[in-house]
């Protein structure tokens, strides 16, 4: 988590209609110089002030494409620092993207760090060469991590990928990737291994739908199937694997979580079935709770399937507590009753972190002729980052990610 410096005791102490108002004069000040982005999980005071509203990935793909045509260079993002990164990546050089909070970070992009992905890679590596199989890595990371992540994966072939894609590109990397699979020097098969970061339930919950056993399956059935991903744990040596379970797994999964889709629980699930509701969770929910909820998918997938639902009918969604309420809210309107999945406050607490007065505060500087809090990826990271994120943009679903241009 980068440092944030305390705000002015004005910013503090000003009530949220006086921020709104002198947002509202700031931007009017910039202009089309400005752009605001306002990612889905934002609490509303802030989404009202977004220029484009979305998830993260179709929020940088919307400013690569928007910056330019409507001549802005600068854009505010609100969300959290990774979302930022990836901003920066795809956009030209001579736009300036700001994060209002630099405390605003990502629990799960931070449980990857790239000096132990380096050692995990060596690990995994050594292990292969001393098992003599024909085997080759290909590592695939979540949009949701850091660029220095996403520079790493792409540089060793690999992709990034999103909820809604996470499928395509499995099926793309075990294919071979952008190489296709060569026979060793014995002629036996080359043999695909995925290492899958951050998020070890969306790539649990991907491998289990590609049709591979996995661990959590494996323990169910007392292991008469042989587990076909293992999971991988920084914090132990060779990640708590011995050679034998590196070599033999098909996935590796990395040993990091979503903080706020990890308080769904089963209990949760049997308990909105029980008052009669649908349920309909993130991927990055456990597979215990994906496996007997009855739907899953995507951010962009939750909002379509409750933007269509049937009026009467009622649906408990497990993913983060903002974008439920707003779901919620418009949903009503139809009378459909959407309710969180679990009583908890399933929050995204880093999010939470960009609010007006950090807003503001942004606002009046960049109007003073100072840019603060600017996120710029080293131009090393940005080529191979910027390497696996087109490799995923072209494993895009032919739906594309939900986002919403405000007015």
């Amino acid at each position: 988590m980068l440092w944030q410096p305390s705000l002015p005791e004005r910013y503090l102490n000003a009530t949220e209609t006086d921020l709104a108002r002198a947002i509202a004069t700031r931007r009017a000040e910039l202009g089309s110089k400005l752009l605001i982005l306002g990612h889905h999980y934002q609490q509303d005071a802030v989404i009202q002030h977004a220029d484009l509203i979305g998830d993260s990935l179709k929020l940088s793909q919307l400013a690569a494409a928007e910056a330019p045509r409507r001549g802005a260079k600068y854009i505010v993002f609100c969300g959290v620092h990774f979302m930022a990164e990836t901003a920066d990546i795809l956009t030209s050089d001579d736009v300036e993207v700001m994060l209002p909070d630099l405390s605003a970070g990502c629990s799960m992009a931070d449980m990857a760090a790239y000096d132990d992905t380096v050692d995990a890679w060596e690990s995994i590596q050594s292990a292969i060469r001393a098992s003599g199989r024909n085997q080759r890595v290909i590592p695939i990371t979540y949009v949701n991590s850091t660029a220095a992540i996403k520079a790493f994966v792409g540089q060793h072939g690999g992709a990034c990928c999103t909820s809604s894609n996470a499928m395509r590109v499995f099926e793309w990397a075990l294919a071979g990737g952008d190489s296709p699979t060569r026979r060793g020097s014995r002629g036996d098969a080359e043999e695909i291994k995925i290492l899958f970061l951050p998020d070890q339930h969306l790539g649990r919950n991907t491998a289990k739908r590609h049709g591979l056993v996995t661990e959590v399956d494996a323990a169910a059935s007392g292991r008469r199937a042989p587990a076909q991903t293992a999971l991988w744990n920084p914090k132990l040596d060779d990640g708590g694997l011995s050679p034998e379970e590196i070599v033999d797994a098909k996935v590796l999964l990395w040993a990091g979580h979503c903080s706020v889709h990890k308080l769904f629980r089963p209990e949760h699930v049997a308990a909105a079935r029980k008052d009669g509701r649908t349920v309909l969770v993130h991927p990055e929910c456990a597979q215990e709770v994906v496996d007997i909820a009855d739907l899953a998918g995507s951010t962009e997938y939750i909002i379509d399937e409750i933007a269509r639902a049937e009026a009467g009918s009622r649906w408990a969604v497990g993913t983060e507590v903002h974008l439920v309420n707003r779901i919620a809210q418009r949903a009503q309107e139809r009378s459909v009753d959407v309710s969180i999945l679990s009583d908890c406050q399933c929050l995204c607490t880093t999010m939470y972190r960009i609010d007006q007065a950090h807003l503001s505060w942004c606002l009046d500087h960049l109007a003073a002729g100072k840019v603060v809090n600017r996120i710029s990826v080293h131009p090393d990271a940005k080529k191979f980052a910027k390497l696996a994120l087109e490799r995923m943009l072209a494993l895009a679903p032919t739906k594309s990610a939900h986002a919403t241009a405000v007015d």
